[in-house]
């Protein structure tokens, strides 16, 4: 079958090949190919194109479908087949050629990628065809001869010859309706139940050795064929001439219309520019929450119920809202799992992201929802899943989610949708291969979680859902560690940073002590407020009011009166009243001084513990005299004891009741480990790991792979392809002349490396070592795809001194 593809795609243009890879993103990953045989390899993949039939409409999938039911398929026999207007299933026959999962051969017959027939175990509920019966190891020459006189057919020809007779025999529909006249009484029942509700079922062995039953007579025509003694089988052809002329596939060329309700388009953009923001600032509050107190899981997996409704309660936020915005964060890797702090923290890339403008941090959080893998707010028997906890639906709750707002984005501007059942028969066209009930339970809680998010408002698909589900790059799974390139998508980025234009950057001041933020703030303005001030209300407008102990607060975390009033008065006239709150909690605080200490030693002799003080081999220790007989250390008591004894004095351990305590080592005890660099670790191709120190940054095409230019890769493979025929039979020769310092075994497999693009490990004279595939000869080097660069790179052919196998 590859061959066939690969003949079809020798004859296509340059626009035309573009079509199809940038619908097929896969097949041109890296290391993208450079011929067009190992292109006609990826985008025949099994796993590609069962990954493509589940981004494909309806239509498309009724076509190849019952084009895997006929014999020979061609346009207008299909359109003859479904009953429909041939432009219609030309028009959706060029959407499955656009994806390479199907194509015209010779004499336009259609042909369809492997995969596609593996989709369907019995296409339109019929059996194998009749070929695959006739040429079966089970049929011998003598009951093939046996079945051609039943059939009135002359049985002394060749073999292949007879086979063909049968065939065709069996395929016409006139032929076998006055065939079974003359059959047994009950005949036409028995096949009509195989025709409707086959192609194989249960049945009762003995009666097809039985003479004068309907089972033997089918089974001497070639109307039925048993594979075992308790199981038999109608053939394709049969079925459908039994299902007689009025019989034709379901085909449903145009989707369902979504019902609508004019909407305010400026409303729904001024519900978009409220809920933006919103969502920006409720994050930065959540992950400003954990970092205080670390998220504990359940033993058994996700946070639990309690745990959502304090964080909720803390911050300020809706149930519903912190369940969403913490799974949204944890797909960002904005909050990860720390082991010494036993719970969920912020990361490090909280840390860059709070740092980043408003619209770039809300592009990450909508990336990471869009690829998310679970439904937040969806309900199984009334209830809510575990938040982080394993969804047994995966990756087709984000198919779902992508298909909803792809269905919205249909809709014209200032239209809604007016009834969810329109809507989901109109996704279910759009994305058949979703399981209906899964649909069904799904997209009310993406419907709501977009709103949240403000993608969506007044059931109106905003600008912001709009530029989200019009992506075209691959959108990335949830286990994605490095930031999809959807976030950088220019529509994207224009559409954010309007939705964000009308946050608030300054707040107003009241003499009663409380400030006023009159629409959406900004993240910082709302982090600030929060810091000083205790959050009375949200929504159009949001009211924050000071206090002693929310200033205190603020000291706490290390800002001092004139910082804190510089900070306010950025933002807004500071009234006196707020000023002499600030200046006089300022004042007091620190007259009480708390220290912590490792711990104390104590003796009877003050002389012994001024000796000990002043000891310059234990100035480490941090050692200060509160008293004669009382000294304090910085370090703790078991370093301080090591100390102590190292330097020649003879301390014990004395436990908080003054006893004093006796340590039996283990015999298992471990030695503390040693503290990890803070170096990067990168994983690249092959399994090869990359160390990174935290001051560079790694190279760009290991953190986030450029999209793919489609139309480049269609022009550097058609000339491939022209200049293909110039190479051939020439590898073998160069590699012997050329690479000489290589013994024949690996030039061998060199040679694999360039014909076939298989990986292989390389040494050069210097002692570089390089993993390589997917090679090309260039006079004298070899110009292959290096997996620690992730780029193609030359090797010359003089210097490889060694060919390993790559696995």
């Amino acid at each position: 079958m590859e061959d066939h593809l690969l003949g079809w795609l020798r004859t296509l243009d340059e626009d035309r090949l573009a079509r199809i890879l940038a619908n097929r993103p896969d097949a041109i990953a890296a290391p993208w190919p450079r011929r067009l045989d190992t292109l006609a390899q990826r985008l025949g993949n099994g796993f590609a194109v069962m990954e493509t039939l589940q981004r494909l409409p309806l239509p498309c999938l009724q076509l190849a479908e019952a084009a895997l039911a006929l014999r020979d398929p061609t346009a207008e026999r299909l359109a003859a087949f479904v009953d429909a207007p041939a432009d219609d299933v030309i028009a959706w026959l060029e959407h499955l050629y656009d994806h390479a999962l199907a194509w015209p051969g010779e004499n336009g017959v259609i042909h369809l990628a492997e995969g596609v027939a593996r989709w369907w175990a019995a296409p339109l509920g019929l059996g194998e065809p009749l070929d695959h019966y006739l040429n079966s190891w089970t049929i011998s020459n003598d009951a093939l001869r046996t079945l051609a006189r039943n059939l009135g057919l002359p049985a002394q020809t060749h073999k292949r010859r007879t086979i063909a007779r049968v065939a065709e025999a069996l395929a016409d529909a006139e032929r076998i309706r006055a065939l079974t006249q003359g059959a047994p009484p009950g005949t036409a029942a028995l096949l009509d139940r195989f025709a409707e509700e086959g192609p194989a079922l249960p049945v009762d062995g003995g009666r097809f050795v039985t003479p004068g039953t309907p089972e033997k007579w089918c089974a001497d025509h070639g109307l039925l064929f048993r594979p075992s003694w308790h199981m038999a089988e109608i053939p394709r052809e049969v079925a459908i001439c039994l299902r007689g002329p009025g019989y034709h596939p379901p085909f449903i060329p145009a989707a369902p219309e979504v019902a609508t309700i004019p909407v305010d388009p400026e409303e729904v953009d001024h519900l978009m520019t409220l809920a933006a923001p919103h969502v920006v600032e409720r994050c930065a509050a959540l992950l400003d929450n954990t970092s205080k107190t670390p998220l504990p899981l359940l033993k058994t997996g996700g946070v639990g119920v309690r745990e959502v409704r304090r964080v909720a309660k803390e911050t300020g936020c809706d149930e519903d809202e912190t369940r969403l915005l913490l799974e949204i964060c944890a797909v960002a890797r904005l909050l990860a799992w720390d082991e010494p702090s036993g719970g969920l923290v912020p990361t490090e890339r909280f840390d860059r992201w709070r740092l980043d403008e408003g619209s770039a941090r809300l592009r990450v959080l909508l990336s990471a929802w869009w690829r998310m893998e679970r439904s937040s707010l969806r309900k199984i028997d009334g209830k809510y899943g575990t938040v982080l906890g394993d969804d047994p639906a995966g990756s087709a709750v984000a198919r779902v989610r992508r298909s909803v707002l792809s269905v919205l984005a249909y809709l014209p501007a200032g239209a809604a949708f007016a009834d969810r059942d329109s809507l989901i028969a109109s996704v279910q066209w759009h994305a058949p291969l979703i399981d209906r009930q899964l649909l069904l339970d799904c997209a009310p809680p993406v419907l709501d979680e977009a709103r949240l998010l403000g993608l969506v408002a007044n059931d109106a698909l905003t600008d912001l859902g709009r530029a989200l589900s019009g992506l075209t790059a691959r959108p990335g799974d949830e286990n994605d560690e490095d930031v999809p390139v959807v976030e950088h998508d220019p529509i994207l980025v224009e559409v954010s940073t309007r939705a964000l234009a009308s946050v608030r950057r300054s707040a107003l001041f009241g003499p009663d002590l409380t400030a006023v933020v009159t629409g959406p703030p900004s993240a910082e303005l709302a982090a600030l407020l929060d810091r000083v001030a205790e959050r009375e209300s949200r929504g159009a407008a949001s009211v924050w009011r000071f206090t002693a102990e929310s200033v205190r607060r603020a000291l706490d975390r290390g800002y001092d009166a004139d910082g804190l009033l510089d900070e306010l008065a950025g933002v807004g006239a500071i009234p006196q009243p707020l000023e002499y709150l600030v200046r006089d909690t300022a004042r007091r605080h620190g007259e009480v001084t708390v220290t912590t200490v490792g711990c104390v030693i104590q003796a009877g002799d003050p002389a012994l513990l001024a000796e000990i003080a002043a000891h310059r081999r234990l100035g480490r220790l941090g050692l200060r005299l509160l008293a004669p007989t009382v000294l304090v250390s910085s370090a703790g008591a078991e370093r301080t004891l090591s100390a102590l004894r190292e330097t020649g004095y003879s301390p014990v351990p004395v436990s908080d009741t003054g006893e004093i305590t006796i340590h039996r080592v283990r015999a298992a005890e471990l030695a503390d480990s040693e503290e990890s660099n803070n170096g990067k670790l990168i994983l690249l191709p092959g399994g090869q790991v990359a160390e990174f120190s935290g001051e560079l940054e790694a190279p760009a095409h290991l953190l986030a792979e450029p999209p793919p230019d489609p139309g480049e890769h269609a022009r550097r493979l058609i000339a491939a392809s022209r200049a293909e025929a110039d190479r051939s039979g020439r590898t073998w020769a160069i590699i012997g002349r050329m690479a000489t310092r290589l013994p024949t075994a690996q030039q061998s497999l060199l040679g694999f490396v360039v014909d076939r693009g298989v990986r292989a490990g390389i040494t050069l004279t210097d002692g570089l070592t390089a993993t390589i595939s997917h090679g090309e000869l260039k006079g004298g080097a070899l110009d292959a795809w290096c997996e620690e660069a992730g780029d193609y790179l030359e090797f010359p052919l003089a210097e490889i001194v060694e060919v390993r196998g790559a696995f």
